[in-house]
């Protein structure tokens, strides 16, 4: 008796395109490569704090996306403690 089976899932066409490019260039079956990722992303859920999980998408309210090209655009200047954690002197 087999101890796997079979999952069914909708990814999106560009993340399909990802998979297979990788696929081909390294060997790994789709199969293999689908459950590596999904046993270090669930491996990661339980063993890291939740508050340091950074989502693969956000979603933004209007206003929020506003907030968020203006900070872009307009960055505000980095604080002393900044500059000092990227000083390499």
């Amino acid at each position: 008796m087999s101890d796997t089976t079979q999952v069914s899932a909708h990814i999106s066409l560009g993340v399909k395109e990802r998979m297979e490019r990788y696929a081909r260039k390294t060997g790994i079956t789709r199969a293999r490569l689908i459950e590596q990722a999904l046993s270090h992303h669930l491996l990661a859920l339980e063993e890291l704090p939740a508050d340091v999980i950074v989502p693969a998408r956000l979603v933004l309210s209007h206003k929020s996306a506003e907030c968020v090209l203006e900070a872009i655009h307009q960055p505000h200047p980095p604080t002393e403690a900044m500059r000092q954690l990227f000083d390499d002197r």
